[in-house]
């Protein structure tokens, strides 16, 4: 636990005995980091981590980092899936540590991997399974147009005594708030129904718990421990996309949950029906309830995001220039924006600089990079789609009705404006289409453009929205 120390004999870091297999493992478990992460985060966050002691006895393992800035952001946002991740490389690994070097035990973080045949938890009350975030709760989500209509389904979901929708599913593309919103759901629920039993986990999670389950010939715990939950809420669940037996007990589970009237919350990237292998009876299920997506978030959106961040680092002193360089140069996601916050505050402070212009474009230049016009086909699909109220399906449908058919030409219009990509590519983005249909959408398009003022409107739009 946090105050204990390690065993004396444990190992001291990679050069001890019994090494040879923590590092193998750890070479596997970075790999698999990189590829998920990106090399963006892997190298600023996660490639500084170093392996320290093991001590064979508790199970535990301690990760080091350089300092306590990046030992706090690893916790928060990797602990989770670096305990799984060990868990299924190395099953003697039972906890791991987070901490500063060797002279921080103090204040290392410690991690438990679950197993699954612990004594069952639907005993105790209040929260279980894994911690929720202290930071994620209603009162620090910055709110939008992107945002709000999900904000106000997860409230009232977490506050009403009676809901008429259940489940809820929030989806919306990476790092724009759906993981803090759950997060926020079960600290409201908690605070008001104080002995209920709370259930958070991702998708991921549910699927090593059940496949350890299934291999220990232990599945009733932890489909009672599951079922008894009277608030289940499930992150990212496209990732149970083709896993068979483990959409057959979620299947069961959502039954379970929402028959009993308890409340379950799922979130995912995609809306219900552009997730792409999983079961139609899960898809009609999750759509019963209510489904909220949160949208790319506007330049207004990202200045609040930015100054309520800056509320939390009062030791750091950041200019409006720079404050209004940010918003706007980084617009792909809020977590890469709050990412982008971190990084200057930690090299500011480690190496005693001034924020400014410079020392920003310094700091952030591969994130500048990576931000500079990578507008997508996908996202000027997904955002026409919502603009025109239509499923983002009919982009590639071979529907020629007037309401599909419009905003498909105005899509494959943006996608020639907007991308690099060659005529015959977006063709083939747009259901297989053949080139000249996109020649003959531009040319529409644009034709009607100085004839509808509403239409060249719209287009105007969605361009602003889509270079953010």
């Amino acid at each position: 636990m946090p105050g204990k120390s390690m065993n004396a004999n444990a190992s001291s870091g990679v050069g001890a005995g019994g090494a040879a297999p923590l590092q193998a493992a750890w070479e596997a478990i970075r790999a698999g980091l990189r590829r998920d992460c990106g090399a963006r985060t892997f190298d600023g966050w996660l490639r500084p981590i170093a392996l320290g002691a093991h001590d064979p006895e508790s199970g535990t393992l301690r990760l080091e980092l350089p300092s306590q800035f990046m030992a706090d952001w690893v916790q928060t946002h990797f602990a989770e899936r670096l305990a799984l991740a060990w868990r299924a490389a190395l099953p003697d690994v039972r906890q791991i540590v987070i901490g500063v070097g060797a002279a921080a035990p103090k204040t290392a973080a410690v991690v438990e991997i679950p197993a699954p045949r612990e004594e069952p938890q639907e005993a105790k009350p209040g929260l279980y399974a894994v911690a929720l975030e202290p930071r994620y709760r209603f009162e620090n989500f910055v709110i939008g147009k992107a945002n709000e209509v999900a904000f106000n389904a997860a409230r009232t979901l977490a506050v009403a005594e009676n809901v008429v929708f259940n489940p809820l599913f929030i989806h919306g593309g990476t790092g724009r708030g759906k993981t803090h919103l759950l997060h926020a759901i079960g600290h409201e629920f908690h605070r008001l129904r104080p002995r209920a039993k709370i259930i958070y986990m991702s998708a991921e999670k549910f699927m090593v718990e059940f496949v350890a389950a299934l291999r220990a010939n232990d599945t009733i715990q932890f489909k009672q421990q599951l079922r008894a939950a009277d608030l289940l809420m499930i992150d990212d669940v496209q990732f149970i996309a083709g896993k068979e037996s483990t959409q057959e007990e979620f299947f069961h589970t959502m039954n379970e949950i929402i028959s009993a009237g308890r409340r379950l919350v799922i979130s995912s990237d995609r809306a219900p029906q552009d997730l792409d292998g999983i079961e139609p009876r899960i898809l009609s299920r999750l759509s019963w309830g209510l489904v909220a997506d949160i949208n790319q978030a506007d330049l207004e959106l990202r200045l609040n995001i930015i100054l309520k961040k800056l509320e939390a680092l009062p030791d750091v002193s950041v200019p409006q220039d720079v404050v209004m360089f940010l918003a706007k140069r980084i617009s792909s996601n809020v977590r890469e924006l709050e990412g982008a916050l971190n990084r200057i505050a930690a090299y500011a402070t480690m190496q005693n600089r001034v924020i400014d212009l410079d020392f920003v474009t310094e700091v952030l230049a591969s994130t500048l990079r990576a931000n500079q016009r990578r507008i997508s086909i996908d996202e000027i699909q997904t955002r026409v789609s919502e603009h025109y109220r239509i499923r983002k399906a009919e982009m590639t449908s071979a529907r020629r009705a007037r309401e599909v058919a419009r905003p498909r030409q105005v899509a494959m219009y943006l996608s020639k404006q907007l991308t690099p990509r060659s005529l015959p590519e977006i063709g083939r983005r747009f259901g297989g289409r053949d080139h000249t249909t996109v020649i003959h959408a531009v040319r529409q398009i644009e034709k009607l453009r100085s004839q509808d003022p509403e239409l060249d409107s719209d287009i105007r739009l969605l361009t602003r929205q889509l270079e953010g």
